[in-house]
């Protein structure tokens, strides 16, 4: 880790603002603050970005840019939102386009403020940041050396910041799959999941504090539909995904039948809902590449 933290990347997007704070960006490249003796790269690929930095509030054309960009970033990876508009939507906000701060899209970790943020304050920020990259990476090694350890549980509405970006995390291989970014799981907003708290039991999977996993279940004319399976690819091919259905149908003492879905060519839900018992019993198209797969289970 001591390499990623001695020459972070950065990759920076300018959602909507003003242009203010993109210029205190390129300020802190030039000699007078010098932000590369930090290591700092600045890159344009996602994938190879380490910091996402961000200017300006979301609107309705950045708002999928900025999920993009995320999702295309690897593990561990931190997001800096800069300025006020960044953080809240600023003077912006009660526009009729404007959604809100960048958390309002997809979760941020350290916040600098300022309208314009100065060169100094982004700097600080960007040091902040790879005290979280640290952190990010030392918790991931440690949950994976004690993913003996793991424990089920119910999770509450307070835990849907951290399920949300399992789930962003989750879909993005799903994504892969498929080839389309459009999926329901990346589409979902913050706001969207914690109403869904109001109908529906959440389980999560956690290692050492540190969710791993989880699933939801919901209650419907004496069945319950199970949906929302997700698992942090680092955790992948250890049975959690199976277990968390188990823990999911527990929760459900009076159902009398399962309902769940995936897609296919996704052959690793297919088969994880395969193997806790349930069998397909029709398909529906979503795009022409993908069809919904939906699967039953009678309680025994």
């Amino acid at each position: 880790m001591s390499g990623l933290s001695k020459s972070p990347w950065i990759i920076h997007y300018d959602a909507s603002s003003c242009n203010g704070c993109d210029i205190e960006v390129l300020a802190c490249l030039t000699p007078i603050f010098d932000v590369e003796r930090l290591g700092v790269v600045n890159t344009g690929n996602p994938k190879h970005a380490d910091i996402f930095l961000v200017t300006g509030a979301v609107n309705e054309q950045s708002r999928d840019v900025i999920r993009n960009i995320y999702n295309q970033m690897p593990e561990p990876k931190v997001v800096v939102a800069v300025g006020i508009c960044a953080a809240t939507g600023g003077i912006f906000r009660d526009c009729y386009n404007i959604s809100g701060g960048i958390d309002s899209v997809i979760p941020v970790d350290v916040y600098v403020p300022g309208c314009a943020a100065r060169p100094e304050a982004i700097v600080d920020g960007v040091v902040q940041a790879l005290g979280v990259l640290e952190k990010k990476h030392r918790d991931t090694q440690v949950a994976i050396k004690s993913i003996d350890k793991v424990v089920y549980q119910r999770a509450e509405k307070s835990d849907a910041p951290e399920i949300m970006a399992l789930q962003k995390n989750a879909g993005q291989c799903e994504a892969e799959i498929y080839n389309n970014e459009n999926l329901p799981a990346l589409q979902q907003t913050l706001g969207e999941l914690q109403n869904d708290f109001d109908g529906a039991v959440f389980i999560k999977a956690v290692v050492n504090g540190k969710i791993i996993g989880s699933v939801r279940g919901q209650a419907s004319n004496g069945s319950a539909l199970v949906s929302g399976i997700s698992v942090h690819p680092y955790f992948k091919r250890r049975d959690i995904g199976r277990r968390l259905v188990d823990e999911i149908e527990k929760a459900f003492p009076d159902a009398k039948r399962f309902e769940a879905f995936t897609g296919r060519p996704n052959t690793h839900g297919l088969q994880l809902l395969g193997q806790a018992g349930y069998q397909e019993f029709k398909t529906e198209p979503f795009t022409p590449a993908i069809t919904w797969v939906y699967l039953q289970k009678e309680r025994k």
